[in-house]
Parts: C-alpha cells; sequence; structure tokens
C-alpha cells in the first residue's frame, strides 16, 4: 500500500470544490475519497447517489460548473416525461445524469453492491481517485420538520431548506459497516483530510458508520478539518439551520467542538481569525486562511495550505 496516499472525508459541492483543488495539485491517484451516502435515494425506481455523482463529475471535468452537480450541456426532456407520470416536480435529473442512474440500478439488479459500482462507474470516466461509499447499506437521512418528516433530498430541493428542523435521523446508520479498507486507510493515510462539508448530514453521516469515529480519534494529529462556516453563516445548504437543532453554535467554533475529538488541525476562514485563540484553547491547532473557492486558483491555493499544514 502506498503510505503517500491522503484519505478525504467528503459530502457534495463544497467537497468537490475542494478535491478539485487537490487533484490539481498532487497526483489525484494519491486520493482516498470516503463519501457520505446519506443522501442516496430510490427516485423513478432508479438508485441515485448525490454526493458520489457530484464528485464523480467533478473529477471527470463534466460536472455543471455553475450548479456544481450534474452534467454541463445538460437536457431534461426525459424529466418532463417522468414528472408528468409520477405527478411530482421537485426532483431534477438530466438526461445525462439519468443515464449514471439506470446504469447504476442494473448494475445493482446484478449483483454488485455500491462500493463495485462506483468503482466500476470511475472507470468508465477515466478517473484516478479511489471514490469510496462509506458503507455498502443502505443509509437515508430524513428531516423532520414542524411540519412533515421528510427526506433530506425533498427538504433540501423542494423545501430550499426554509422549514424548520426539529430533528434529524439517518435510518439504516446502525447497520452501516465501512466499506473495504476504510479503517486501515485511516490508520495508514499520510493525512486526513475533512472536507468543509456539512458537519451534521455530510460529515456527521460518515462519522456515524460503525468503527469510523474511532479510528479518526486514534490518528486526530493527522486530520485536517476546513470549516464550512464562515462569519456566522453556512457558505451554501442548510448547516447552519442543522447545527442549530443540535445545539450547536453556528460558527468555526461551534464546528470545532463538534470535531474536537477527532481533529487535530482545522483551517478557519481569514474573515474569523480574531476566533483562532477561542480554538486553540480546544488544543486545536487553527490556521487562517481564505477558504471561499470561487475559481480554480483558489480552490488549489486552499488544497496546498490544507495539505502542507502537517509535514
Amino acid at each position: 500500500m502506498n503510505d503517500k496516499y491522503y484519505l478525504v472525508l467528503a459530502g457534495g459541492v463544497g467537497a468537490a470544490k475542494f478535491i478539485k483543488g487537490l487533484a490539481n495539485v498532487i497526483d489525484p491517484a494519491l486520493l482516498k475519497i470516503v463519501i457520505n451516502t446519506g443522501d442516496d435515494i430510490e427516485l423513478f425506481g432508479l438508485k441515485m447517489c448525490p454526493d458520489i455523482d457530484i464528485i464523480t463529475y467533478t473529477l471527470a471535468n463534466i460536472v455543471d460548473k455553475e450548479k456544481g452537480w450534474g452534467f454541463q450541456d445538460e437536457t431534461f426532456n426525459c424529466l418532463s416525461i417522468l414528472k408528468n407520470y409520477y405527478g411530482f416536480e421537485w426532483f431534477n435529473a438530466g438526461d445525462k445524469d439519468l443515464a449514471t442512474h439506470i446504469y447504476r440500478t442494473d448494475l445493482f439488479k446484478k449483483g454488485f453492491n455500491k462500493s463495485e459500482i462506483t468503482s466500476i462507474i470511475c472507470e468508465k470516466f477515466g478517473i484516478k481517485s479511489q471514490l469510496i461509499p462509506m458503507c455498502n447499506e443502505d443509509v437515508q437521512t430524513f428531516i423532520t420538520t414542524d411540519s412533515k418528516k421528510m427526506h433530506f433530498e425533498e427538504y433540501f430541493i423542494k423545501y430550499h431548506c426554509e422549514p424548520k428542523v426539529i430533528d434529524v435521523q439517518f435510518q439504516g446508520i446502525k447497520k452501516a459497516r465501512p466499506v473495504n479498507n476504510i479503517l486501515d486507510y485511516i490508520k495508514k493515510a499520510k493525512k486526513i483530510l475533512i472536507c468543509p462539508s456539512n458537519p451534521i448530514v455530510s460529515i456527521g453521516t460518515i462519522l456515524g458508520v460503525k468503527g469510523i469515529r474511532e479510528s479518526l480519534k486514534n490518528v486526530k494529529q493527522k486530520v485536517i478539518a476546513i470549516s464550512p462556516i464562515i462569519e456566522g453563516e453556512t457558505v451554501q445548504g442548510p448547516a447552519d439551520k442543522l447545527m442549530k437543532c443540535f445545539g450547536i453554535e453556528v460558527s468555526c467554533v461551534g464546528v470545532a467542538k463538534h470535531y474536537r475529538e477527532i481533529i487535530g488541525h482545522f483551517i478557519i476562514d481569514k474573515k474569523d481569525c480574531k476566533l483562532k485563540s477561542e480554538i486553540e484553547k480546544l488544543d486545536i491547532h487553527t490556521y487562517c486562511f481564505d477558504t471561499m473557492m470561487v475559481t480554480l486558483e483558489k480552490k488549489k491555493e486552499l488544497a496546498q495550505f490544507a495539505i502542507d499544514i502537517i509535514t
């Protein structure tokens, strides 16, 4: 096993931006990326893995750069008919994206598991990095709001994260087991990078898989996390609302406290540098940098900064 590899824990769009930077400053073959599958959902009879697909399309250089998900130059002819058949409007998947879901579902029916299918699809796109679903078991995130309980994708897409969150449940998480050699990868990785993803429903879901949190605790001094919160606000997505639901302060300090047991190093945005000393009181080495990855150059700069932290 190559002991120079980097292990990455990742959610969706925010993680994909950071991973794009990593793949441009180091050999992509040195990246082992453990991806949240708690957002997975079955619609139209098709198995969909949103976070896996976002990172797959990003590394394959075919992602819609404006949206951060799906294929670029997409059409939606099939979806327009599906919506008529199924009678709901909220989910969006283009024709090319649906092809991925059809292929994945067909492979499931032929007996392949999620990690095998992910590897097959990555090979089709010529991706050199190893993309690893957090588990092969079915885990789905459900959000209980003040109006009803719904799948995370419905909360995110249909309701735009607007309803008040009462609770979050990871259905199936107790049966989830880490895929392949994840625990061994944690032990032997040169560095472990936690992307600026939602700490509750992206990274938190991964940490809920049996053995992963404990394994990270044992090597915390080589674990580097990046805050997804800047000046008390989430860069994108509902991290702020979900953190409030769990009584976590919506700030980089709150994220640091949430990760305290598993990280030795923490990167916060330069706008939050005044909070650096407060985080360091948690015995976490803290660094200030520009974490807004608005261009490829910014993504590369943040990635290079992160991997240079530990020599």
